[in-house]
């Protein structure tokens, strides 16, 4: 049961890694807003308006990635606890009937055997209950997840609507810009002007 019951907190501590990958994925996987495809080669020297964005800046700089998390780590929390809470009260009832069993506690067969499918059944109902936090917890982050990129991709569509960026990519950790002139890196002017957008 101990090993069951750990899923949860896998899945959990694992749920923040795969938003930041899930957000990742989307946008290299995404064209910005109304660009032409083209498949003309911009000439040797001359340069193609780029400017990127750090996502890991960008996840803890936004209010509203920010929030998402707190509210992902809430849930996730009160999870352990309720689970934790019946795993303690299980393990003292099944330690009391073995106690009883040792002692021959019980007046009949008939009601050991009556007391044990109880408790395995509870067990039962404890795992099931697992397994639908971690379900919640998943479709959760999910939402979230899909919540933030759109809110990203309609700032995005307005930030650029002047056309002054062709492409605008994501960063995580400088692993996909190995080097940029300054000015390109947008990502404080784009989490500022999200920010002001929520207050709004």
């Amino acid at each position: 049961m101990d090993n069951k019951l750990s899923i949860i907190s896998l899945v959990c501590n694992a749920i923040l890694t795969v938003a930041v990958i899930v957000l990742f994925v989307l946008y290299a996987s995404n064209k910005p807003a109304e660009v032409e495809e083209t498949t003309s080669v911009v000439p040797l020297g001359e340069q193609i308006p780029v400017a990127y964005i750090n996502l890991d800046s960008l996840l803890t700089g936004y209010a509203f990635a920010v929030e998402a998390n707190d509210q992902l780590m809430a849930k996730q929390e009160n999870a352990r606890v309720e689970l934790n809470s019946a795993m303690r009260k299980l393990q003292g009832e099944m330690n009391d009937f073995q106690r009883k069993i040792d002692n021959n506690a019980f007046l009949s067969r008939e009601r050991a055997e009556s007391e044990q499918r109880r408790i395995l059944k509870k067990q039962q109902d404890l795992e099931a209950r697992n397994d639908q936090l971690t379900q919640s917890l998943l479709e959760e982050q999910q939402r979230l997840t899909m919540q933030l990129k759109d809110t990203i991709d309609v700032f995005l569509a307005e930030y650029n609507k002047d056309g002054r960026y062709q492409i605008i990519l994501s960063n995580s950790a400088s692993d996909n810009v190995l080097y940029s002139t300054p000015g390109h890196d947008i990502t404080k002017e784009v989490i500022d002007q999200l920010n002001k957008r929520m207050k709004h």
